[in-house]
Parts: C-alpha cells; structure tokens; sequence
C-alpha cells in the first residue's frame, strides 16, 4: 500500500498521506468493480432458481425437506461414531473444512469432550499416531479445552528431535503442521513441530507426480487455522477426508453444497440492503474521488460472521467498515492539514455544532457517521439493552487521531521509528473500530469487564491489527519502488537498522505476523469474558487479512472475487 511521496501538501492542494495507513480495507486504484451497479446487476441477474420479482434464491419445499433429512443423518452419523475415535476425528475435520460444522456444535463439543477425557489419563495417547494426537490436539484447543503441547513429546527421540521415521508420514506431517498453527508463546515444540513438519512437507511439493503434492501445497499455504473456511471448503480435496472404513464424505459433500445454495440466498438478500442503504447516504456522489465499492466492504462481515443467523449483525457491520474506507480517502485525496485537524477535532467533541467549520464534503460525511453511528446504538440498545454510543465514539475519535498523525508526518515529510510507526498504525489500520461494533451487534457476553476491555483496545484487536498493518507493508514492500519514501515497517525499519537488506527487514516482518498470531491465539482459545461468536469473528477477521492483500500486477484481487462470487452468485444446484 505505502508509496513513494509526492509533494508534501500545502494548504491549498490535498493530502495524500496513505503512505502510513491501510484501515480494515487496502487503499487500491479506484475501480468500479465493486461498486454499486455491478452488485445490482451480478444478484439480480435472472435464473431459473431466482424469483423474477426479487432477484432472490427461492427454493422449494422438496429442497428444504431434503436438507433437514441431510442434517439428521449427519448427526445421527456424529453419535454413531463415538466408539470409533479416528472415525469421528476425520469426520469433524470434514465438517469444519467445509463450512458446515455450525449446525453440529452440540455433537461435535459432546464427542470432544469425551475424548479430552480418555486423552487425559496416563494411557490416552501412546498408542494413537501422529495423525490421530495432532488432529485431536488441534480441535481440543480450538474448542477452548486446556490441552498441553507434551503430548507430542511421545513422538520424539533420545536427543529431544521428532522421530526420523516420521518423514514417511504424509498424514500425520500435514495434521502435525496443522496443529502447530494453534500455538502461543513460550511453545518450544510446536515452533519446533512447524519447523520439523514444513521443511518435510516442503520436499514433497516438488514431486510434481506425487499423487498428494497439491495437497501437501495447499496446507503449507493455507493451513485451516488461518484460513477462511468457506473459501478453502470449496477447494477441499477429499483425499484428506477419507478415513479407515468411512464413506460418508459424499453425504457431506452434498450437505456443504445444499447449505452453500441457502446462504447465497441470504447474502444476496443483505447484498441488495447494503447497496440500497449505500445509495441513500449519497455519498458516493458527494466523495467523486472516494471509493464506491458496498461489495468489498460487505466481504469482510460476510467472512467473520458466517453463521447465516447473523444477517442483520452482516448488514450493520458493513457500515463503519465503509466509512473507514471513506475517511481514510478524505485523509488522503481530499482535506488539507487544517481541514483535517477540525474534522477530528469535530469528531472528538461528537456534536453536530462541530461541522460549521468543516468544509461542505466534510460536513456531510461527519453527520452521516454521526447518524449511522447513533442509529447502530439504539438498535443494539434495543435489541440487547445496552447502550453503546460512548464505546462507539471513542473509537472513532481514536481512529481519526491516528489518521491526523500520520497526515502530519507524511505532510512534514517526518519518518518515524519503526515502534512509533507500528504502535500508531495499530490504531489507523480500523481493526478495533470494527471489532467494537461487531461486539455489541453479538451482544453475547456484555459485561461491565467485557465491555471495560473493548474500551481498553483488548488484545485481540492489537494482534489482529498488527497482522493487518504489517501483512499490508510487506505486500508494499515486495512492490514498491525502493527508492522512493513509502513510509512502510519496512522502510522504518532499514532506517534504524542501518546496512540492513530489504530481505532482512521481510523476514523480520514475516517473524512478528507470526507472533502476532500467537499473541491471537492465547486471546482467542484461552478462557475470557467474550463470546464465542465474537472470537470466532475475530479470528475469521484475521484470516481475511491475506484474501484483502493478494493483489495481482493489475492491482486486482482474483482471491477475493473467486471467494465472493462462490459465496454469493455461482449456483450449486
């Protein structure tokens, strides 16, 4: 994102400092490919499965009928497999891969549960496989369950290293891989269990003829923990699904598709709310300059908020994302220094009194913040009793803050240092203003401590953040002009640290995302006063992050456009 700088800006010409910030959304060339008449056009396209009055998904009763059927013989199949333990793991491991084990969370934590019970005693693991103790331990820790990383000291030798005999073992290396994604700091061996697994793996990639290489590729690029699992539910080979003696993987590939077609259905429909709630702001007309792009706005709620009864929350989300997006061109092709410092300070005071000053784009930008914000408020008020307008705001307030700082550096042509940079463009990258809306949209789990923590930027925004801001500078870096001033980590970096390489500073980079994810783990898979449809969220947020960045050489994101037509146009039956 960060680019070379251009003339620093005066009074009389716009700021363009984006060179610091990326908000929740990558600033990206203008385009319309997002905007408002594609959405309208790709949805309410007619087919034989779309109501012609609507554009929607309608379905019949045979479908619906079939569906359920499908769902209790997938349950019935989970209780079945209790006295099979390796059975149920493989079966668990497909249902979450596909998407679709929110319908079976009962089943699922209840057969967990028992395992966690026999795994526990002195003999509840020797005899089981790499496989069987990587997977086991994976979905214990995810589920929350207290479950220690020694469980895979019985696969080590004399000398404290895994077992050479290991690298045979394509199955177990993959699940041991994957199980390693879930680690927290102070976890020797699992850092050493990733390192073991990878280098292992990495080998059997470059057999092109290797029956199992793309797979093998697929999990050393996208392990499930940090990946979206309704985008890698769509690529899952079946390969890694079937078990000793197990079938079923059909019946569960049908169910995945039979519920892909229903949520479409329910996107379309928050889709067309979006872009209709869009239009009638009117501020795409009055912000020519500002990005227009409802749908890619929307692509972040729809990933962390997977759950099809989650609609509304969806809908509501969208809109602080999107005036994330259209604060941050304000700061950075439309206001001067000036403009800029009363537009935060108007958003500070939080009172429509404020904007006399404000130039006319900025006022009509801060009352419609000010009202989308304060209509959220009354409908979480009433909706979950609580009040959450002084929360709200004080995001806001922080946000632009942030924004300001970096304005004013970019515009005195000031670089700061590297922790400067990070601990400021934590706060500029957007995470906790969505996070605190998302919140107390969930409305599980409000409590004064709870909500004391949202206030206090818990530490689940700061490790989400600090993946976005530094997932955005290294994609920058590997593109950008090294020449010129990007004003990324990168570059704040090689100047503390003099002689240093670019590759150096990657590396460097690439070490803290994955400390940041540890940090994430621990806040989101150890005991807290937060729900578990806000962690889920949280973690479906940072697994977003490398979907939002994967621009092609034609600033295009073909990751994300193949994840948000699958999710909301193709059909499956």
């Amino acid at each position: 994102m960060a680019t070379a700088a251009g003339p620093i800006a005066t009074n009389n010409s716009p700021q363009n400092s984006n060179a610091y910030r990326t908000p929740i959304a990558p600033s990206v060339p203008i385009t319309h490919k997002w905007s408002i008449a594609e959405d309208l056009t790709c949805i309410s396209n007619p087919s034989k499965h779309n109501n012609p009055q609507t554009g929607y998904r309608s379905f019949s009763d045979e479908l619906y009928v079939k569906y359920e059927e499908k769902l209790e013989d997938v349950r019935k199949a989970l209780r079945e497999v209790e006295e099979n333990p390796l059975e149920g793991l493989v079966m668990i491991d497909a249902l979450q891969r596909l998407g679709i084990d929110y319908h079976f969370r009962g089943e699922i934590g209840a057969f967990l549960q028992k395992q966690q019970i026999i795994s526990s005693t002195p003999d509840g693991y020797p005899e089981h496989g790499l496989y069987e103790v990587s997977t086991l331990f994976r979905f214990l820790r995810q589920e929350g369950h207290n479950v220690t990383a020694d469980v895979f000291n019985n696969f080590k030798d004399k000398e404290g290293r895994f077992r050479s005999e290991l690298s045979t073992d394509i199955r177990g290396l993959m699940s041991l891989y994957e199980a390693s994604q879930l680690r927290i700091e102070g976890e020797d061996i699992l850092d050493q269990a990733a390192d073991f697994s990878s280098q292992l793996l990495g080998r059997w990639t470059k057999d092109p003829n290797h029956h199992e290489a793309r797979l093998v590729s697929n999990t050393l690029t996208h392990p499930y923990h940090k990946s979206l699992a309704t985008f890698m539910g769509q690529k899952l080979s079946y390969m890694n699904c079937k078990g000793p003696n197990w079938d079923g993987v059909d019946n569960l590939q049908e169910l995945a598709k039979m519920d892909l077609t229903i949520v479409q259905s329910i996107h379309q429909k928050e889709v067309f709310q979006v872009s209709q709630w869009w239009k009638d702001t009117g501020l795409a007309n009055e912000l020519k300059l500002a990005r227009n792009q409802p749908l890619k706005w929307y692509m972040w709620p729809m990933a962390a908020l997977t759950d099809p009864r989650f609609s509304e929350e969806r809908v509501e989300l969208t809109k602080p994302i999107s005036f994330i997006y259209i604060i941050d061109d304000i700061f950075d092709v439309y206001g001067t220094i000036e403009e800029l410092t009363l537009f935060t300070d108007a958003v500070n005071r939080w009172e429509l009194s404020a904007v006399e000053q404000l130039p006319d784009y900025m006022k009509v930008c801060f009352k419609a913040l000010y009202d989308v914000t304060n209509e959220i408020a009354y409908k979480i008020y009433k909706k979950h009793g609580q009040n959450p307008i002084d929360s709200l705001q004080k995001t806001w307030a922080s946000l632009c803050n942030a924004f300001l700082v970096e304005a004013k550096w970019f515009a005195s042509g000031h670089l700061p240092n590297a922790e400067e940079y990070l601990k400021n463009g934590i706060i500029s990258s957007g995470v906790h203003v969505v996070l605190a809306h998302m919140f107390f949209l969930l409305g599980d789990g409000i409590t004064q401590e709870s909500v004391d923590l949202v206030d206090d930027y818990p530490g689940i925004s700061t490790s989400i953040a600090t993946i976005l801001r530094l997932s955005d500078d290294l994609g920058s870096a590997k593109d950008e002009d090294q020449d010129g001033y990007d004003g990324s980590y990168i570059e704040c970096y090689m100047k503390e640290h003099k002689g240093s390489s670019v590759d150096s500073a990657r590396e460097e980079v690439i070490r803290m995302i994955s400390e940041a994810w540890k940090c994430l783990n621990k806040e989101c898979l150890s005991p807290n006063p937060f729900s578990e449809s806000f962690r889920i969220g949280s973690l479906n947020m940072a697994r977003m992050i490398p979907m939002m960045y994967s621009y092609d050489d034609n600033h295009n994101l073909p990751i994300l456009e193949e994840h948000m037509k699958a999710m909301i146009y193709n059909t499956s039956l």
